[in-house]
């Protein structure tokens, strides 16, 4: 196997983040159309951090010619089983591989690993990762009418019992297409990332609530809920149960998704999801203070309007109250405040509302559907604070790390 010490690979490693940092990922490949997209998987993984190698069956390469998985990944595509033994090199007992993908698995693949039948690269280091106890994702693709053969259903649940996953497919125009590559990284990351928030339940608010003037119009604000749906993708990738409760939709499989467009609504389906038994609250939506009685008919355009506005509830008040023993993590924005006055009053909500942590920020000039961002993150744990500056991503991670210390600090 053929490897290049300068590939121009290594000039992206690392660069959306270092969840994947130190693992070594086997893509195998096999001989589906959707073998094309692994190009660009490759390329993702190793943009995490991973070190990736290919494996391919012959008919995988009457689909994608092996220099291109060389290209991706900077290593020479493995296309059949030498004397170098590399089923053993890297999914033996101590074999190197820290997990299997394969991606995208074809019924014939499904169905010859389920059956222990090894006559194929692929198959070869199915069987051994399998024996070596090594983790193994398989992203099936192929026609409808082939995934709903009955002995392919009965191959899957026969390779879940060992402990093997899958990740979708999703049906669409007659095909059983391959999940995007944005899902499987995910759950790449879940299987191969932090554990910490194992077994813990976590439920997060998530960008605006709109408040209804009419039918027709409402009345919200700038918040993306990009951070809330980053922190969602961050716990789940912690192995936590997660649900995040907003008014967009993330479609990520794992993560449940609870509708709210006002802050009533929020409120209301926070506490009721909550009495099923939450470990962590992280109240990160935009909540609005103020609602109003809207007009049954639209309103006529024209002349002045006043609206009678009143405060809304505190959802983290009322949840604080019902569940002493829930971690609660609420964010404080503020605009034209030093950053002197923007911790004293994050300090004060912090102890007002008997929080456990608290994310403070002045969004005057970023923060607000932006990208990145800039927070102090206070807690009642430590003295001072934690200052973060960087991608919602990045902060989102830093805020988990510090509820984990809560958590261990609570043992």
């Amino acid at each position: 196997m053929q490897t290049t010490r300068d590939h121009p690979t290594i000039w992206i490693k690392g660069n959306t983040s270092t969840s994947l940092t130190g693992k070594t990922i086997v893509l195998a490949v096999t001989g589906s159309i959707a073998a094309v997209h692994t190009v660009e998987l490759a390329r993702e993984l190793i943009r995490r951090g991973a070190e990736v190698y290919a494996v391919m069956s012959e008919a995988a390469s009457w689909i994608l010619n092996p220099m291109a998985l060389h290209y991706a990944t900077g290593h020479g595509a493995i296309t059949k089983i030498t004397g170098a033994v590399e089923h053993v090199e890297f999914c033996g007992m101590s074999g190197k591989a820290d997990l299997l993908l394969i991606a995208p698995a074809t019924a014939n693949t499904i169905g010859k690993i389920a059956s222990g039948i090894d006559d194929t690269p692929v198959t070869t280091f199915a069987t051994t990762a399998i024996g070596s106890d090594i983790p193994v994702m398989v992203v099936p693709a192929m026609h409808e009418a082939m995934y709903n053969h009955p002995a392919l259903a009965e191959n899957i649940e026969k390779m879940k019992c060992w402990g093997i996953r899958f990740i979708g497919p999703y049906i669409k125009e007659g095909i059983a297409k391959i999940a995007s590559n944005e899902e499987i990284i995910l759950q790449v990351e879940r299987q191969l990332g932090s554990k910490d928030l194992e077994g813990r339940k976590v439920i997060i608010t998530s960008g605006s609530t709109a408040e209804a003037v009419d039918p027709i119009r409402i009345l919200t604000n700038r918040a993306s809920g990009k951070t809330g749906v980053e922190l969602a993708l961050e716990a789940y990738r912690r192995s936590a149960e997660v649900t995040i409760v907003h008014r967009n939709k993330a479609g990520f499989t794992g993560i449940k998704e609870i509708y709210a467009e006002s802050a009533a609504q929020m409120t209301q389906a926070v506490l009721e999801e909550l009495v099923s038994g939450y470990d962590i609250l992280i109240s990160a939506a935009a909540i609005a203070d103020y609602t109003l009685d809207p007009a049954n008919t639209k309103i006529k355009s024209g002349g002045e309007l006043n609206l009678h506005l009143k405060p809304t509830g505190k959802l983290v008040g009322r949840a604080r109250e019902e569940h002493p023993e829930l971690l609660i993590a609420g964010f404080k924005a503020e605009t034209g405040t030093t950053l002197d006055e923007l911790l004293k009053r994050a300090t004060h909500t912090l102890e007002t509302s008997k929080l456990d942590m608290i994310v403070a920020n002045e969004v005057s000039g970023s923060g607000m559907g932006t990208e990145d961002n800039e927070v102090y993150i206070l807690t009642t744990e430590s003295p001072g604070h934690i200052h973060i500056k960087g991608s919602k991503r990045v902060i989102a991670s830093a805020l988990l790390d510090e509820i984990s210390h809560l958590l261990i600090s609570r043992k």
